[in-house]
């Protein structure tokens, strides 16, 4: 049995995480959360102390190697794209906005008043054809990865689901009765909960995320055509979602050990989000 591996500045911790720069094993304190992976200390900012090239893509094959699978991540992104060619299989065009799976699966306003609760979650996991499929898959991976390495799996996956309610209830609160898909509320989800666990890990507030947070706003709300409310409440509903699972900031203590009543109140935040869609959508069916 392979003997397991110790945080470098703490040598009682044992771990399986490790700095996606060098490689070398960190303890849940130590580390720092960042849209690439997780960083010791030494490399938690963004200037890193130049290294011969060679030497960098050693360090970093190391680290990736000792990384844990984000096997949530892969399976959503899996998912994702296997709903989208079923959808191509049963008849839809390019775009997947016609077909059974669309018509029974996407959001809208006076379907979910009329009792089609499951377009809250079903929603996103549909896409407006595949550019749309891939940038989302693309954010999920980049995005979500991390995030389910800091958290474990099945935290990961409870988050990602709030966080897909909070971006339905979002953009069911701006656009109730406009037909709504997509996985970007779940994953602006992870983009809030990448900022709350990036300042418990380093303490500081205005790191990646929050710069990744400020470019996605943006963009937002400069194209026209996207879910501003599915952003925003995925956004929030993120946040809060992994603010519930670190005690709402009053410990700074391993994001893998949570308390019953931690899930709990993530899973409230959830049922929250639907209470809001469903109070926005009332006397529209």
């Amino acid at each position: 049995m392979a003997e397991a591996a110790t945080c470098y500045r703490h040598p009682d911790r044992e771990t399986g995480l490790s700095c996606s720069e060098c490689g070398r094993p960190i303890c849940v304190d130590c580390m720092s959360v960042a849209p690439v992976g997780i960083r010791c200390p030494d490399h938690s900012s963004q200037a890193v102390r130049a290294q011969p090239v060679t030497q960098r893509v050693k360090n970093v094959g190391r680290g990736v190697q000792a990384l844990p699978t984000a096997i949530v991540t892969k399976v959503l992104v899996g998912l994702n794209v296997g709903i989208y060619l079923f959808q191509l299989v049963m008849g839809a065009d390019i775009n997947g906005s016609n077909g059974w799976i669309f018509e029974h699966g996407a959001l809208a306003g006076p379907l979910v008043a009329d009792g089609d609760w499951w377009r809250l979650i079903t929603a996103a996991f549909l896409h407006y054809g595949p550019i749309h499929l891939l940038m989302n898959m693309f954010a999920l991976w980049w995005l979500g990865a991390p995030v389910e390495m800091a958290l474990g799996h099945w935290r990961f996956l409870l988050l990602y689901i709030v966080s897909g309610l909070a971006g339905s209830a979002g953009a069911l609160y701006m656009s109730p009765n406009v037909f709504t898909v997509g996985a970007s509320g779940a994953i602006f989800g992870m983009l809030g909960a990448g900022l709350v666990l990036e300042y418990e890990a380093t303490g500081k507030f205005g790191g990646n995320y929050l710069t990744l947070i400020i470019i996605n706003l943006a963009f937002t709300f400069a194209v026209p055509g996207i879910s501003i409310g599915g952003h925003i409440g995925g956004l929030i509903g993120g946040a809060l979602g992994a603010l519930a699972l670190t005690g709402f900031g009053r410990e700074r203590r391993s994001f893998r050990d949570v308390s019953a009543s931690r899930t709990v109140a993530l899973l409230g935040i959830g049922l929250l989000s639907v209470a809001i869609a469903y109070w926005r959508v009332r006397g529209l069916a």
